[in-house]
């Protein structure tokens, strides 16, 4: 039976060394801000923006909630985001998808300063993870992946990792992660429509599936002592459940654990991580802020 890998803990303890830092700039005259700009009455946003707006919270963080109508316009988005860029209380800025079908998503993801965009959707910040320059920022749930693999010491040296998924949130810069020196992965990406998908996972030693489809990976696709990944977070009505549904991820989690070495559980394994590792990246803008203001200083200055 495969160990069950904790993303929970693992959340609460960078999220406590993230409180730490925050604590340690507040202390240096910096109070780190994030603020989330929210269009339209989107109820699964909203939820979200809420997990965010608290986690920031708990870890001494200004958190600033820009709650927009639905027929907010072009213009008024933009001049939205360009007083936060201009703000100097503010350090992350992130824009919750999804927005109205007549704002234009990858408009608006642009018009955030790279500096504080840290979701990392940015082409500038895109580009850079891609070529492995840390001044980028990495978008939060691949950068929670590989922190999960870190911190339970599962070796990627030469290993082959299967990435089924291909999107440029999680997917994408996954693989370029694991490529760098240091992991020295060897990746390959599938989606869900990939011939004989279950050909290429049966060669992972480390599976990530990423899709959003319950169930697509079973028990005969999955190499025995594999390490599974499980990205995909679905609803699924369930009239048993007091909320009315349960959630499920792309893995049979029964009959691949069976085989597995280790597994992530859906939930309770990479969600959690991903808001952890936002406020990390959180902190890190704030900080890079904090460094960027004290060096205009003139020399004596306090």
């Amino acid at each position: 039976m495969a160990r069950i890998i904790d993303g929970a803990a693992i959340a609460r303890d960078i999220r406590a060394e993230v409180a730490a830092e925050v604590a340690q700039l507040r202390a240096a005259g910096t109070v780190p801000g994030l603020a989330v700009v929210l269009v339209g009455a989107d109820p699964a946003s909203e939820v979200y923006v809420r997990s965010k707006a608290r986690a920031c919270q708990e870890a001494g963080m200004l958190s600033r909630v820009l709650h927009l109508p639905a027929e907010t316009s072009a213009d008024e988005l933009t001049g939205t985001i360009d007083g936060l860029n201009a703000d100097p209380d503010i350090h992350g800025i992130l824009v919750q998808l999804p927005l109205p079908p007549h704002l234009n998503s990858k408009m608006f993801l642009e018009r955030v300063s790279p500096a504080k965009d840290v979701d990392g959707f940015h082409p500038t910040n895109v580009g850079r993870a891609f070529v492995g320059d840390p001044t980028g920022f990495v978008p939060a749930t691949p950068e929670g992946i590989m922190e999960l693999l870190r911190r339970e010491r599962i070796d990627t040296h030469g290993k082959h990792v299967v990435i089924v998924g291909r999107s440029l949130i999680v997917s994408k810069p996954l693989a370029s992660l694991l490529m760098a020196p240091g992991p020295n992965a060897t990746v390959t990406l599938c989606h869900r429509h990939t011939a004989d998908l279950g050909q290429h996972t049966r060669m992972a030693d480390i599976l990530v599936v990423a899709v959003g489809k319950p169930g697509l990976i079973t028990g005969d696709m999955v190499k025995p002592g594999a390490v599974v990944i499980d990205v995909g977070v679905t609803r699924v009505d369930d009239p048993s459940s007091p909320k009315g549904y349960t959630l499920h991820g792309d893995v049979d989690f029964q009959a691949v654990s069976e085989k597995a070495s280790a597994i992530t559980p859906v939930p309770g394994g990479v969600g959690p991580m991903t808001i952890a590792m936002l406020l990390r990246n959180a902190s890190t803008a704030a900080l890079r802020a904090h460094e960027r203001r004290n060096a205009r200083k003139p020399a004596g200055a306090r």
